[in-house]
């Protein structure tokens, strides 16, 4: 009989819930930063030389998107069409499930000190954008003879 009642674990699925709701609610910076389950989707990583980031943009017109550096904040911002947009169009084409994010995005980096605004590339592979900055020369780690 409870099995009937209760198809699932209730348990597992109140820790859901709740785990779901903390996240929405935690806006606390972290090292992962402040945003969760944004788009897109970013990794941030770097080597002695540089600062290596990784914009996960799949479906996104390489035509629409924009990165600027400013004062040591890189701005990253674009447009996702709707897939289903020219089908609805069309044929007048219900959704009943829509997860996938369409529509403007703008996300924000603060840079390291050390970096430097002359030195960046970026290159879109992949629906993956890969923008490399150079960490200044100043910077770098070098070894000093001793006499």
């Amino acid at each position: 009989m409870y099995r009937s009642l209760f198809p699932r674990d209730v348990f597992a699925e109140m820790d859901r819930l709740q785990r779901e709701m903390q996240q929405a609610l935690d806006l606390s910076p972290t090292i992962r930063g402040v945003a969760r389950n944004g788009f897109p989707a970013i990794n941030v990583g770097g080597t002695p030389q540089t600062v290596e980031i990784y914009v996960f943009a799949p479906g996104v017109d390489p035509a629409t998107l924009e990165v600027q550096l400013e004062r040591g904040l890189l701005t990253i911002a674009g447009e996702r069409k709707s897939a289903l947009a020219d089908a609805e169009a069309d044929a007048k084409v219900t959704a009943h499930i829509h997860e996938r994010f369409d529509g403007r995005f703008r996300r924000v980096l603060t840079l390291p000190d050390d970096a430097d605004p002359e030195a960046v590339e970026a290159r879109l592979r992949d629906g993956v954008l890969h923008i490399t900055v150079q960490r200044r020369a100043s910077a770098q780690p070098r070894r000093i003879a001793i006499h």
